[in-house]
Order: structure tokens, then sequence, then C-alpha cells
């Protein structure tokens, strides 16, 4: 008499959970999908690695200078050649990255210290709060931000000789000024955040408006936010480029892109790298802040669908 062989049975395979959706997540996978934006987030990267480690990789000091090879084209000693005081160029040109993007972080610092806390304020209150941080938003707006940088550095500068507060000034300068959109779209996402449900519902049971304003508006007005910091650093960078040009910004010999280009108007004629390369950089960092600045804003967009 034959036995049927037992068989085990197998359980059925548990059902995939779905993946949980969120605006982080989808930003991250629309992101990712801009190859545009991930190679000049690829290019931000290397420069920031770049500011960091430019002691390390720079071939000499900045401020190194050697008269004896001044003005040198570029050359397999001196890659980037050397300026009219005999320093080697291309580590101005990499220190030089440090200080734009020190400055250009810095000055997003500051911006979102003084804009965020006014916005919030100005949304949150309203009345005689939001009239009178408003009425200081546009006369700030009426200035042209380049007249009252150079108003504040000159005014700063006046007998100053010292390297670092030079850019601690221009940073200060610029950072003093370029809180105002900050201001204004933190305000805008308030007004529209504040009617929402559960901001309701905290005030209904009582909630502060510090607590409310830090862990239910502030969490979901990021998005723009950071979109706004990332399109606000090459302007802060460009900014103290030009500052640099006309002779109002870093003082020497810390190097600055802007004020290396200034350098290089005696000369431009016939020591064409002094003014390219640093030109170049600017430009590049320019672009690399806006490409992912753009991928940013397309990415944390809620109305995309992927």
């Amino acid at each position: 008499m034959s036995t049927a062989t037992d068989t085990p049975v197998k359980a059925p395979a548990a059902a995939a959970e779905p993946e949980v959706s969120n605006l982080w997540r989808d930003a991250y996978r629309r992101f990712r999908k801009n190859k545009l934006a991930v190679g000049a987030f690829i290019v931000l990267v290397f420069l920031i690695l770049v500011a960091i480690f430019a002691d390390v990789i720079s071939p000499a000091r900045y401020d190194y200078s050697n008269l004896i090879d001044a003005n040198q084209f570029p050359n397999s000693q001196h890659w980037l050649g050397t300026d009219n005081v005999g320093r080697d160029f291309l580590s101005r040109i990499i220190y030089g990255a440090r200080i734009s993007l020190v400055v250009g972080f810095s000055v997003q610092i500051i911006a979102l210290l003084i804009g965020v806390p006014l916005g919030i304020a100005a949304g949150m209150f309203g009345g005689w709060v939001d009239y009178i941080i408003m009425r200081g938003v546009e006369v700030l707006t009426a200035i042209p931000i380049w007249l009252f940088a150079l108003f504040i550095i000159t005014v700063w500068q006046s007998g100053e000789t010292n390297q670092s507060n030079g850019l601690l000034n221009v940073i200060l300068a610029i950072g003093l000024v370029g809180w105002v959109d900050i201001c204004r779209l933190t305000r805008a996402q308030i007004l529209t955040l504040r009617e929402k449900e559960y901001v309701l519902a905290a005030n209904a049971i009582g909630a502060k408006p510090i607590h409310i304003a830090i862990h239910h508006l502030l969490p979901n007005a990021l998005a723009p936010l950071i979109v706004a910091v990332t399109l606000g650093i090459p302007s802060a960078i460009f900014t103290e480029a030009g500052l640099s040009f006309l002779g109002f910004g870093i003082n020497d010999p810390l190097p600055s892109w802007g004020k290396m280009v200034a350098d290089s108007s005696s000369y431009i004629r016939v020591y064409w790298h002094l003014g390219l390369f640093p030109t170049i950089c600017i430009a590049i960092t320019m672009l690399t802040f806006s490409f992912v600045g753009d991928g940013l804003r397309d990415a944390l967009d809620p109305n995309l669908k992927t």
C-alpha cells in the first residue's frame, strides 16, 4: 500500500507594503531624474571639497610671492601662471573658492537668522507688527543693495587694514541687506499655512504661538526657503565679486576671485590668464548653484507628480 508523500504547503507570501510617499522622498526622486541638476550638484560638492582642503591641495600659500616669477604664463611649474608679484595663481584660485563659498553660505545664514523670525512674526501676529516689519522691508527694498552695501563697508572699513575684518565686513554688509527676500517669502508662507486645519486645531487646544510657529508652520515652509537659500548663494558670491572688483571687498593679500579680476585690468591685454581664470571660476560657481537651485525648485514643487 503506497503512502502519499506529505508535501509542505508554502504559506502565501506577505504582500509587500506600499512605499510611503512624502514630500522629501518624492523630491529626491524628482531631483535624481534631473540630470543637469545632479551634474551641477556633483560639481558643487567638488567645489566645497576644494574649499575645505585648500591648505592640502594648493601647491603654495596664497600670500607667498617671488618677484622673480612675476607675471608668468601657465607653465609646468605654475599651472595657471603667476600674478604681478609672483604669487602662484592656481593657489590663489583654490583659496579664492574658499572665500567665495564662505561668503555665500555665511550671508545666507545671516539672512535666515534675520529674515525667518521677522517673517514668522509678521505672518503670525499681523496688525501693527506686520505693518512695522513690512514698512522696513519696503524701505530696504527701495535702496539699491549695492549702494547700501557700499555705504556699510565704507563706514566699517575706514582705516581698516586687518584682512580678516575685511572679509567679516563684506559678509555682514551683504547679509544685512540680503534678508529682505527671505523675510517676504517666510511671511507669505506663514499667511498661507496659518489657515490650515492642523494650525487651527493647535490654536483650539491652546498651543502657544511660538510652539505653533516652530513645530507646525516652519517645517512646512522649509521647501521654498531651501530653494531661496540655494539661489541666494550665487547672488551673494557675485555681489562680493563685484564689491571686490570695485575695491570695496576683501583686503589684500586674502584672495578673492572678484579682486583678482580687478587686479588683472591693468595687465589684461598682455597677461590674459590673470582675468580669464577667476572669471571662469565665478561663472562655473554661479551656474552650479543656479542649476542646483532650479532642480530643487522643480523637485520640491508639490504639484509635480512622478
